[in-house]
């Protein structure tokens, strides 16, 4: 089965259900956007675990979904799915002159000024416009500074961006020493805005890697919980001299493996 008849079949399936089923007929753009972002995020944990097989299901989960949002679209007259296909389509086409028009570029940073450049000409009010205000925030603060950098509101190398790193601790030391609970709030942002600026200069995706310490310290400490309770101790009553023993034994077993 080709790729066209594959999804030719899933349009048709997504027809049956809201037509025949009780809880796909109930359900609405509202109804389905909780879901759509639980998938989401589901998606992003197998990429982060590179677990191909989850990203294929969950990939699948995502396609539903935009099938879903057009079905009801189009039950709204307000959009079919061929718009929704052919809209993306124009807007790649249009976005890549470089491959589909006569437009000459270097490298990556020459397509990314392209594109804000096009989306400017479409009537974009501001360059940081299509940054979604929904987005979490360490992910919106890289997105930010993407969209500036591509008119030039850029630092010139990474241990510019490092003094201003420094520059901003600083700021968020006498904020403490001064006890201003409000300074302390708005620094202690500026020095996690200034890390994510960093983080892109060393080419790091600031949100993935914290996720995957996140999941590290989640894996440690639930193998310290169990070394405690095999040792017939609660976390509760342990002192953190005694927990700290067992962290770094669980440090020490996950590093030689």
């Amino acid at each position: 089965m080709d790729t066209a008849n594959s999804f030719n079949r899933l349009v048709e399936i997504m027809d049956d259900l809201r037509e025949k089923c009780p809880w796909d007929r109930k359900q609405t753009i509202h109804t389905l956007r909780p879901m759509t972002i639980e998938e989401t995020y589901e998606l992003a944990d197998a990429i982060t675990g590179e677990d191909w097989a989850n990203i294929k299901e969950e990939l699948g989960d995502i396609l539903l979904h935009v099938l879903f949002y057009s079905k009801i679209g189009s039950e709204q007259q307000r959009f079919t799915l061929q718009e929704v296909i052919n809209g993306i389509s124009e807007k790649l086409v249009k976005r890549h002159p470089h491959i589909y028009g006569d437009v000459q570029v270097n490298d990556e940073e020459d397509v990314k000024r392209n594109w804000e450049k096009i989306k400017k000409q479409e009537g974009k009010k501001s360059v940081l416009s299509g940054v979604p205000t929904s987005l979490p925030a360490m992910v919106k603060a890289a997105r930010i500074q993407e969209k500036a950098k591509q008119v030039g509101f850029e630092w010139e190398n990474k241990e510019d961006v490092w003094k201003k790193v420094e520059e901003e601790v600083a700021e968020l030391k006498e904020a403490i020493t001064l006890d201003e609970q409000d300074k302390i709030d708005e620094e202690f942002g500026d020095v996690l805005f200034s890390l994510v600026n960093y983080a892109r200069f060393l080419r790091v995706d600031a949100e993935g890697v914290l996720e995957r310490t996140n999941k590290k310290f989640i894996d440690r400490f639930t193998q310290m919980e169990q070394i405690a309770e095999q040792q017939g101790k609660n976390l509760h009553d342990m002192t953190l001299a005694e927990m700290d023993a067992i962290w770094n034994q669980v440090k020490k077993t996950n590093s030689a493996n």
